[in-house]
């Protein structure tokens, strides 16, 4: 699990970033994004680990709510309530657990469960990841302004977390005549979708005219 991590100091620095950023909470919502679950497998260590996380910022205050995200991509498994499941097992109260199951990239992951978060009247919203894909989605946040902020895995606190392993129920989360993300859409959808580009706004959400402009083939009102 560890090993996911290892390159951080190239890229980013969590422990700073969390630091800062706790000090905005304890907010009404994080969003945890999801990952491919494989049936027949142990949960995948990146799944663990941002479970891990997620489970720690809960029980320490920082969060209310948690917001999984993800639909069934590469398997027919929901990534959002697999991980819901998870988290039910770890302790996690299923009042204080949301699912939002439409996004199929990370940057889906973030508008999608902001606009869930908003939904709920909640104003405080973090995501709640490693540290390679905050730093990825972070430029994602700043380049449209979205009012959600980064609490990133700190290493030396994950280390000292207990590291369970709940037993959970796939085929509550597995859909029928599921079609894998690559057959149903051709690279240069999939690669539009990775960058944002498939991702319909809410006027309100762009705070820009500039990127009013620019986005309003894909504008919601």
């Amino acid at each position: 699990m560890m090993a996911i991590c290892s390159c951080g100091p190239l890229f980013y620095r969590p422990k700073k970033h969390f630091e800062k950023n706790k000090e905005l909470g304890p907010f009404d919502a994080i969003i945890v994004p999801g990952f491919q679950y494989n049936e027949g497998e142990d949960w995948h260590s990146v799944v663990k680990i941002r479970m891990v996380w997620a489970k720690y910022l809960y029980d320490h205050g920082h969060c209310k709510h948690i917001i999984f995200s993800g639909d069934a991509v590469y398997t027919p498994f929901v990534e959002a309530e697999i991980m819901a499941q998870y988290a039910e097992k770890m302790g996690v109260p299923r009042e204080h657990i949301l699912i939002e199951n439409k996004a199929e990239h990370s940057v889906e992951n973030i508008y999608y469960s902001y606009r869930l978060a908003k939904d709920n009247n909640w104003k405080k919203v973090a995501v709640a990841t490693d540290f390679v894909q905050a730093k990825r989605l972070s430029r994602f946040i700043k380049k449209y302004q979205l009012p959600v902020v980064m609490l990133p895995i700190v290493i030396d606190t994950l280390k000292m977390l207990p590291k369970p392993e709940p037993v959970i129920d796939p085929q509550q989360a597995k859909v029928e005549n599921f079609i894998p993300l690559q057959n149903r859409k051709n690279f240069a959808n999939r690669f539009r979708g990775t960058l944002g580009k498939n991702i319909k706004w809410y006027r309100e959400d762009l705070k820009s005219p500039k990127l009013q402009k620019k986005l309003k083939s894909r504008i919601i009102d």
